[in-house]
């Protein structure tokens, strides 16, 4: 990553687009706390988070759902669910959260008490999406929730991220399905080799994002 400055503003969905090795996931992973930042400043609410530990990030307020989903297959969805909650100071408030999460994802209370490597790939994205709402973030980062899904599916989870956005939660969205999330985000940076290299809101970028050359560079 050279040089790359990006700000996401409360409220907003932002989307981070580019080709395979472009540093999208490698920008989330700085900003949690996963690999460290060699130089330059990540700010949340103006506080610095170089250094701190993925826990600590998670404290902050900031949660990382990963590419892949990453559940816990051998425990049941509810176990998965909780452990998300485990960073969060407050308890008494979990079962209105759970609540809230079932709304946005009725099948995970069907499937409560099922394991996790049991569901399908799209019902292991709502998991993830789940459990890290159970932190309470205030910004949430997803890497890739489409990745592998059916067109079905996709069109679900892009539809419980906008449901997110209603309810006040900020995300950063980083998705290989570039033309649907300059359409879907409030505003988009794409990133190629590991710079910036076109940012703006859907309403500028559609008229002048040519997706094959900024991919591609040709």
């Amino acid at each position: 990553m050279r040089g790359v400055s990006l700000e996401v503003f409360p409220g907003e969905v932002v989307g981070l687009i580019g080709p395979n090795g472009a540093g999208k996931t490698s920008t989330l992973a700085a900003i949690f706390g996963l690999v460290p930042a060699a130089s330059g400043r990540i700010l949340f609410d103006g506080a610095p988070l170089a250094g701190l530990t993925p826990e600590k990030v998670v404290r902050r307020g900031i949660a990382l759902v990963p590419e892949g989903r990453q559940v816990f297959g051998t425990l049941t969805v509810g176990e998965n669910l909780r452990l998300g909650a485990t960073p969060r100071p407050d308890r008494h408030s979990l079962d209105d959260d759970l609540a809230q999460v079932f709304a946005l994802f009725p099948v995970l209370e069907r499937y409560l008490g099922a394991s996790a490597g049991r569901l399908s790939g799209g019902e292991q994205q709502q998991l993830a999406i789940g459990r890290a709402l159970l932190s309470k973030p205030r910004l949430l980062l997803l890497d890739e929730p489409s990745l592998g899904l059916a067109p079905l599916v996709i069109d679900s989870v892009f539809d419980a991220i906008d449901e997110l956005r209603r309810s006040g939660v900020t995300v950063l969205l980083v998705e290989q399905n570039a033309a649907r999330t300059v359409e879907f985000a409030d505003r988009t940076y794409l990133l190629r080799s590991g710079e910036i290299a076109l940012s703006g809101t859907r309403e500028v970028l559609a008229g002048k994002l040519d997706l094959a050359h900024a991919y591609l560079g040709v």
